[in-house]
């Protein structure tokens, strides 16, 4: 992966940001506006994965990401903060920011740290035995919670896979209406998640 330049930004800006992200399909909503978002170091097993899996090809791309960042003076692992990157052949930046997690109440009263983004890198953290730092919000309005239930058995449920066969479950989606509870990452940051094509999930 060819980065031609990093700029990295505070942990101010970093919480700022993310008291403007708006719901993606209700931009008058900011479901991070008034709850408790701080910057934290887990181990993997202390994070509820929801997705049932990673794709190769997007494992890999993290992990040259991690790569070429190492090579940056950047630990993807512990950004204390947020970067923004340039690719080359690419005019605009793509801001990378810490995988974020959520504080999640379930109808059994237990109590989870919920994976709302950044799956292949927690991911990849846990292949290399590695704690990872993370976005940890508490206090999200309840009528806004993550948008599928956290894996029953854990981090056990998920697979490495390089495609997703017809019919496959992804998640377990809490309402029929689930993309209601989407969070629009790119209306506090920009281009999370990359250029189409080149990029696409590696911030994921």
């Amino acid at each position: 992966m060819d980065i031609t330049r990093v700029e990295h930004h505070s942990v101010e800006e970093l919480m700022a940001n993310m008291r403007r992200v708006a719901m993606l399909t209700k931009q008058e909503e900011l479901p991070y506006k008034s709850a408790e978002i701080t910057l934290e170091t887990f181990h993997t097993d202390d994070i509820a994965p929801a997705q049932r899996y990673v794709l190769t090809q997007e494992l890999t791309k993290v992990r040259d990401l991690r790569w070429s960042l190492r090579d940056n003076g950047v630990d993807l692992f512990q950004l204390d903060g947020y970067i923004s990157i340039w690719l080359a052949g690419y005019d605009e930046p793509i801001d990378v920011l810490p995988p974020v997690v959520e504080h999640s109440v379930e109808a059994d009263l237990s109590t989870t740290k919920i994976l709302n983004d950044g799956m292949h890198r927690v991911y990849l953290a846990r292949m290399e035995r590695s704690p990872i730092q993370v976005i940890y919000v508490e206090g999200v309005p309840q009528q806004y919670p993550y948008y599928a239930f956290p894996l029953v058995n854990g981090w056990n449920d998920v697979e490495i896979v390089s495609e997703l066969p017809h019919g496959y479950i992804k998640k377990w989606h809490r309402i029929k209406d689930y993309k209601s509870l989407y969070r629009n990452f790119n209306s506090g940051f920009t281009n999370v998640g990359g250029p189409r094509g080149n990029f696409t999930n590696a911030t994921k």
